[in-house]
């Protein structure tokens, strides 16, 4: 039988089990918060809207104005966690700027983030579809202003989704382009409407009037994305629309499932970088 004396070593205090050491001191739990949520109930959508506000650190009530990052699919169950993760990431190893980063929580997803459709297989989606001019308004005449009443912010707006947040981000480009100034449009799901949007992009670019924003572009190993992304990134070549600059990356080794958090990371060092600036008018191709 083993017996521990004052003077033995601390492997046989632990190896017998002699030495009992004081248990730690606990707190109570306590909640892990990477943001605020503030409620709008909205007459454009006719109902309450959760929405999710990141802050980088530094950046408090008292500190400089900064730029905002708009998200639909901003919930705190979506892609809210993920992007705020990037953003934090990046600001800090300084490859992007800080922004203030605001999460728009779905409540009928595929209502808000389509457009209409001719197709009937679109409409079997969900049982309502093509509210996505609704939900601008939303952004623009309650959420956007609602944002510059509570947080010190500029002037400049940028836009990120990816599938079919994305084909709302890159449908606003092209129907309400002065709404934002930078657009992110990751795999969007352009094949809505059997690819009117990609149809329609070199008509749309030709509009006078066309002001100064800038596109990011990428889609995965999808056939239906990578087509309809490279119909637009070639009317925007042909057209080249003055003030607008574009960056069109294909990412074949990414599929629709895996393609966000890459080509997030990737879009924000280009055009979110510290040096980048989006009233530039220089046009970019890929």
């Amino acid at each position: 039988m083993h017996r521990c004396t004052r003077t033995v070593s601390l492997a046989c205090l632990l190896l017998c089990g002699c030495a009992s050491a004081p248990a730690p001191a606990t707190a109570a739990p306590a909640e892990l918060a990477i943001g605020r949520s503030i409620t709008i109930d909205s007459r454009a959508l006719g109902e309450a809207r959760r929405i999710n506000i990141y802050t980088p650190p530094g950046h408090e009530a008292d500190g400089p104005p900064l730029p905002v990052l708009y998200m639909p699919d901003g919930g705190m169950k979506e892609d809210f966690h993920h992007i705020t993760g990037i953003v934090q990431v990046s600001t800090a190893n300084g490859t992007m700027r800080p922004f203030l980063v605001v999460g728009i929580e779905n409540t009928e997803r595929r209502r808000d983030l389509t457009g209409p459709t001719n197709d009937p297989e679109d409409r079997k989606i969900a049982p309502r579809v093509g509210g996505s001019a609704a939900f601008r308004r939303f952004l623009r005449e309650e959420l956007m202003p609602e944002i510059r009443r509570r947080y010190r912010v500029t002037e400049e707006t940028a836009i990120v989704g990816e599938s079919l947040a994305g084909l709302f981000v890159l449908e606003t480009f092209f129907v309400e382009p002065a709404l934002f100034d930078t657009y992110i449009a990751i795999d969007p799901s352009a094949w809505w409407d059997r690819g009117s949007l990609a149809q329609q992009a070199a008509a749309r670019l030709q509009q006078p009037g066309q002001p100064p924003r800038t596109l990011y572009l990428a889609t995965s190993d999808e056939p239906d994305m990578q087509r309809h992304g490279q119909v637009i990134a070639e009317a925007l070549r042909q057209v080249d629309p003055p003030g607008v600059r574009w960056h069109y990356a294909p990412m074949p080794e990414e599929h629709h499932g895996t393609i966000f958090h890459g080509a997030a990371l990737r879009a924000f060092r280009t055009v979110l970088a510290p040096t980048e600036s989006p009233q530039s008018a220089a046009p970019a191709s890929p």
